[in-house]
């Protein structure tokens, strides 16, 4: 029993079925080949089955393979979380910190005023993972997640930033060029630009834009996130639907009076995350910019909670 909970041959397993190579698990273990494949069949022998099979792709697992491997998975995960918080028992914020949301806040919001962060905790190091997928905190996927729905998950701690909706806006230029749409029926002789049907996006979003894209436009651009349809407004390619957090100098808000339903932006971790320095950190770091923000663009909506 004791060989079936070797903790050591459990780690080279799980490296190897990440790696889904004897090669690049013992590279990324600084041991041989050789020294790896002897730990596997060691705990095969322990285990009395095979846990891998051999593919012209490299080392598959069986099914037997795959229980371990969940199992050594979220052990894996518990055991980071559990580091995570060793070292934010010390008083300086310091080490990684993980933090996902959508391309267009990402890159467009936050990314950049993350140097005030920096200055404030130069030892910090952020992870920022930009992708429309909402990734599982629970399974450390990421440690903060900022996103544009309320999380689901029920063990997460979350916090309502700010609210921003959909509205339709273009650049002066292509306004002076084109002319100012003030009715609904107008933006049919425009280039609209919009998010892809099929990409990811808020509910709202998409219903906002529907009625002006059942109009028939003349002509259309679609993107798979707001970071493109922004470059179009700005390169003068037409009228786009973005959030408002992102109106600004040199931008136009076209149909003043057509906005999107309220889409909050939210904050959230794991309850294990409550007391990590870090997480605290770019919680209070958060909610500082968000005030400043809203000081500085005092159309945007208050968050309700």
């Amino acid at each position: 029993m004791r060989d079936t909970m070797d903790w050591d041959k459990l780690r080279i397993f799980h490296a190897v079925a990440d790696a889904g190579s004897l090669t690049r698990a013992g590279e990324t273990l600084h041991l041989s080949q050789s020294a790896v494949s002897r730990q596997i069949r060691a705990l095969e022998e322990s285990l009395n089955t095979t846990l891998f099979r051999r593919h012209a792709r490299g080392l598959l697992l069986t099914e037997q393979g795959e229980l371990l491997f969940d199992a050594t998975r979220t052990m894996t995960k518990r055991l980071e979380a559990a580091a995570a918080r060793i070292r934010d028992s010390e008083d300086e914020v310091y080490g990684e910190l993980r933090v996902t949301t959508t391309t267009g806040f990402g890159t467009l919001w936050l990314a950049p005023r993350l140097s005030r962060l920096f200055d404030r905790y130069p030892n910090l190091k952020i992870d920022l993972m930009l992708e429309e997928r909402i990734l599982d905190l629970p399974m450390r996927e990421a440690d903060v997640a900022v996103r544009l729905r309320e999380p689901s998950q029920a063990e997460l701690i979350r916090r309502r930033l700010m609210d921003v909706r959909i509205r339709l806006y273009a650049s002066e230029d292509y306004v002076a060029r084109h002319g100012l749409p003030t009715t609904p029926a107008d933006l049919a002789g425009h280039r609209l630009i919009t998010q892809s049907p099929s990409s990811p996006q808020v509910r709202a979003g998409a219903e906002f834009v529907q009625p002006f894209l059942a109009a028939a436009p003349a002509s259309s651009l679609t993107v798979n996130n707001y970071f493109g349809i922004l470059q179009g407004v700005i390169n003068g390619l037409g009228i786009g639907s973005l959030p408002d957090y992102l109106s600004g100098p040199g931008m136009v808000n076209i149909l003043p009076g057509e906005q999107s339903a309220l889409i909050p932006i939210y904050l959230a971790y794991v309850e294990e995350l409550r007391h990590s320095k870090r997480v605290c950190a770019f919680r209070d770091f958060m909610l500082e910019e968000i005030a400043a923000f809203r000081r500085e663009s005092p159309s945007l909506s208050e968050a309700g909670a």
